[in-house]
């Protein structure tokens, strides 16, 4: 970092200048930087909401399209993550205040057998970049976790990960049992990792497989989107 940036001074920027300037420490993964805009911007009598939505959710968008582009790799993905999720701390108790408009509930989590969390940890984070509320219930979950999870916390998606071939199967074990229950068509599920593919997920009964963290958010808004018209259509 060259002195010229220590120096900048962000309360100097005009609204429109800090945006671009959160979304470049944004992507370069600058915690305290993109923490002190959100305030700014928050002093300057922006909405959370406003705050979210064109200084951090803007910035992670443009981090997911270089991801998914191949120009920005896992860790930068995830320092960027680690700065949003500064700033969403900061948002968060104000957004629950003003009853700020979600785009949705996840609840994710890799499944029973399997102990890889990164790819997991970054759907975690872009969703929640992406203005989704995201209940990670970690590694190892068997079906019970799953299903205890969907009751408590009634989510729009269910996101199952696995990272090896043996722990792929166990996806199709919690969704036979959601459809034993008669509940999964209650929720849209979205399935990931790295051995998987679109033949398995439609094989198994999942709604979509994503490939990686900027395409599960895509499709959970696409689906979300689709879920919602379906329903205003028969209301």
């Amino acid at each position: 970092m060259s002195d010229s940036d220590d120096d900048l001074d962000l309360r100097s920027l005009d609204d429109e200048e800090l945006v671009a300037q959160m979304h470049d420490d944004l992507y370069d993964g600058l915690k305290d930087e993109v923490c002190e805009g959100v305030n700014i911007l928050l002093e300057r009598g922006w909405t959370p909401y406003r705050v979210l939505t064109e200084a951090l959710v803007e910035g992670m968008r443009i981090v997911g399209v270089d991801f998914r582009d191949g120009i920005l790799f896992v860790p930068e993905v995830l320092m960027a993550a680690n700065s949003m999720k500064g700033g969403m701390a900061i948002l968060r108790p104000l957004l629950a205040e003003t009853g700020a408009p979600k785009q949705g509930k996840m609840v994710i989590g890799t499944v029973k057998g399997d102990i890889h969390d990164i790819g997991k940890n970054l759907v975690s984070m872009m969703m929640e970049g992406a203005g989704f509320e995201v209940i990670d219930l970690g590694i190892n979950n068997p079906v019970e976790k799953y299903l205890e999870a969907l009751k408590e916390h009634e989510p729009d998606i269910l996101g199952m990960s696995a990272l090896l071939t043996t722990t792929m199967p166990y996806m199709k074990v919690v969704i036979e049992t959601m459809k034993e229950l008669g509940i999964r068509d209650d929720y849209i599920v979205l399935v990931g990792g790295a051995p998987l593919n679109e033949a398995f997920a439609n094989a198994i009964g999942a709604d979509a497989y994503c490939r990686d963290a900027a395409v599960a958010v895509e499709t959970a808004k696409t689906m979300l989107s689709r879920k919602h018209n379906q329903i205003g259509a028969r209301a």
